[in-house]
């Protein structure tokens, strides 16, 4: 059974960089100009400011999938604390079971302990996940586009 950990992100970066690969080659692009190359001290940095909130999900102890959100006040919104939707993944082959709707759902019960007012999360246009949002009754605010615009 797959189950849901706040965990911290520095302590448990290899086990990620394990799947981050195959999350990048499944969702990303212009992989061709646009190499896997995260900021990790920057995730660390603020892990240890306390505005990251990174979600393991597990299966028998193995990483499966995981979601990051950075956490802090708005900035249009001084007094709203807000959680950012950075990036979520769980293994194509665990997608089946609900796991990613258990992901959603403990993220959503972890951000109220914290505090937070308001939660933005995002899906690719080409790969589709806001069926899991309308399932935690979140709402379409915002579309955004992208443009290649490098050599």
């Amino acid at each position: 059974m797959i189950t849901c950990h706040i965990e911290n992100f520095e302590q448990h970066l290899p086990e990620l960089k394990a799947l981050l690969p195959g999350h990048y080659r499944e969702l990303a692009l212009n992989q061709d100009q646009v190499p896997l190359d995260p900021q990790y001290a920057v995730y660390i940095e603020r892990e240890r400011q306390g505005g990251l909130l990174f979600v393991t999900l597990r299966d028998a102890g193995e990483l499966v999938g995981y979601y990051i959100g950075f956490i802090a006040p708005g900035l249009h919104y001084r007094t709203c604390l807000t959680c950012t939707t950075d990036i979520f993944y769980l293994r194509p082959d665990k997608r089946k079971g609900g796991a990613g709707l258990r992901m959603f759902q403990f993220v959503e019960s972890e951000l109220r302990r914290r505090g937070v007012q308001r939660w933005f999360m995002g899906s690719k246009v080409h790969m589709d996940a806001s069926y899991l949002f309308k399932l935690i009754d979140a709402e379409p605010v915002e579309t955004y586009y992208s443009k290649w615009l490098g050599g």
